[in-house]
């Protein structure tokens, strides 16, 4: 079981810290190149603002102890996110390169995803 708490806890906080860096990118750091990036993958800016304060509730939802349903809507939106993300840079042509850290961060929050519940499970 402390394996499994150890799991969560890297992969959640890796997650975390992604959402909260992207979060404060899009809001705070409006840079010539995140611009290109949202063009080539046909995002406007104005989804990227929703999505950063999504991307922060988030965060507070997945730290706050108890609440498990907002935490269950809470990694549903983490992972539509990155999921969407992960399409868009797919169906837009570009390469794998550009792509992979975004699927890598689709398994990641999966992981935390499945310890989570692993560690909520009843004990028997």
């Amino acid at each position: 079981m402390k394996a499994i708490k150890i799991i969560y806890w890297i992969s959640t906080i890796l997650v975390l810290a992604m959402m909260l860096y992207s979060a404060y990118g899009t809001f705070f750091i409006h840079s010539p190149e995140g611009d290109k990036v949202m063009a080539q993958i046909q995002i406007p800016m104005y989804l990227m603002k929703m999505l950063a304060v999504g991307k922060v509730l988030g965060a507070i939802a997945m730290v706050i102890p108890g609440y498990p349903r907002i935490k269950e809507w809470a990694y549903a939106g983490y992972f539509f996110d990155l999921a969407g993300a992960t399409f868009c840079f797919i169906a837009t042509g570009s390469p794998v390169g550009e792509w992979a850290m975004m699927a890598f961060f689709v398994v990641l929050v999966l992981v935390s995803y499945f310890t989570y519940h692993k560690l909520k499970a009843p004990k028997l």
